[in-house]
């Protein structure tokens, strides 16, 4: 059982949140008698997060379902620079007007899971590129440079596995982690932020700021980091055939979007439904026990609950009937991926086209093995024709299903 005294660190806990903490009994005494201001940083790289950033998001409305005060600090200024954590090679630097468009649009993300307004615990969303863009570099050397060892950011991991690959690491770069946890040091005197998340990628650089703001203001703050969101079998979560599972319909249909976490393994629906739903514990635990072909219910609970969250009732509710339809009557729901084609199209480029298969190579390989099927009935031949002039419904394998028409 937790002894933690707080909701917040009560909840973090139960839900499986925490991989590492600062000071995890100071953090729990403050959040005990005062609502803590906590934020997450967010670089505008795309028009859309994707559901890798999820689990930072729900880390801010944990927070804020705990009585305390969400800040989203969007990356304006460091997006500029771009962050060498884990990454192979420097970011593509990006123009201004690209960064303000991104973040624009990302918010509109923040705005279904998260109250914004002017109370106490209500969200706010900032932008580093405030005080970043009119830093001064001399100044800045002076009254922040002198609070960082080379010899300690040598030392973590973001920059060893780009040294270690004898990879280039630029100091455009290096420099990410002295603005991250400069961040942390203005959001601490602006707002009153104490507490910055994320996940255990970051720990070094959110250390950073940790000891910034002690050294520099005496002030005391705290980290929290989450575990890296992996599936059962190792690979990274949200990473599929087709690629980003991105959180914005625009750039991912509703269905599919439902579809992938209703193809959530059974080893890791337990871990879904306590991270990335508001299910209550209990229900949690109850459906934690089904077993056999019952363990499907859980996977549909996870997947109405966590596509109402991001997209509404109506998109969850629309894209399990879609899922009913398709599954349990052989038909075609009307909520399905659809390709339109002026003229008849073979399978392998319908496979391709439907976003099921990254390759021909693969899209063969899937029909060898018997995994195609137009309308229900298995597809033997690479060479197999799709007319469109009737929507064809094609699956791959027993989960992925879309349309081929004519258009």
């Amino acid at each position: 059982m937790s002894t933690y005294q707080s909701d917040l660190l009560r909840t973090l806990d139960a839900r499986g949140y925490i991989h590492q903490m600062t000071d995890a009994a100071g953090l729990d005494a403050l959040a005990s008698k005062q609502i803590v201001p906590g934020y997450v940083g967010f670089d505008a790289t795309a028009p859309s997060l994707h559901v890798g950033n999820l689990v930072s998001i729900m880390l801010l409305r944990r927070l804020q379902q705990a009585g305390h005060k969400p800040i989203v600090l969007m990356g304006g200024g460091t997006s500029k620079v771009g962050d060498p954590s884990f990454k192979d090679e420097a970011r593509k630097l990006m123009g201004e007007d690209v960064i303000a468009g991104n973040i624009a649009s990302i918010r509109r993300i923040f705005e279904r899971f998260l109250t914004f307004g002017d109370g106490p615990t209500d969200a706010v969303l900032v932008n580093n590129d405030d005080w970043l863009g009119k830093l001064e570099y001399l100044p800045f050397l002076r009254d922040i440079g002198q609070y960082f060892s080379i010899n300690r950011m040598l030392s973590f991991d973001s920059v060893k596995l780009r040294l270690d690959r004898e990879q280039s690491l630029s100091f455009l770069e290096f420099n990410y982690m002295i603005l991250q946890g400069y961040d942390f040091l203005e959001l601490s005197r602006r707002m009153g932020c104490r507490l910055q998340m994320g996940g255990s990628d970051q720990w070094g650089n959110i250390v950073n700021g940790v000891d910034l703001a002690r050294r520099a203001d005496g002030t005391e703050v705290f980290a929290v980091t989450t575990p890296l969101i992996t599936n059962a079998d190792g690979s990274k979560m949200g990473k599929t055939v087709s690629g980003a599972v991105w959180l914005h319909e625009d750039q991912l249909p509703h269905y599919d979007y439902w579809q992938f976490w209703r193809n959530t393994d059974d080893r890791d629906v337990s871990n879904r439904l306590r991270i990335f739903t508001d299910l209550p514990i209990d229900e949690i635990e109850r459906l934690e026990k089904l077993e056999g072909a019952e363990i499907n219910q859980a996977k549909i609970a996870l997947a109405n609950a966590a596509t109402a969250m991001c997209r509404g009732q109506a998109a969850a509710e629309a894209a399990a009937e879609t899922a009913r339809k398709t599954f349990e009557e052989g038909g075609a729901g009307g909520d399905l991926p659809t390709m339109a084609v002026p003229q008849a199209i073979n399978i392998v480029d319908a496979l391709i086209g439907l976003g099921f298969c990254a390759s021909k190579g693969e899209a063969r390989r899937l029909i060898a093995g018997g995994g195609a099927r137009v309308d229900g009935e298995k597809v033997d031949e690479a060479f197999t024709i799709i007319t469109g002039e009737n929507p064809a419904r094609v699956s791959a394998g027993k989960k992925h299903h879309g349309l081929v028409t004519r258009g």
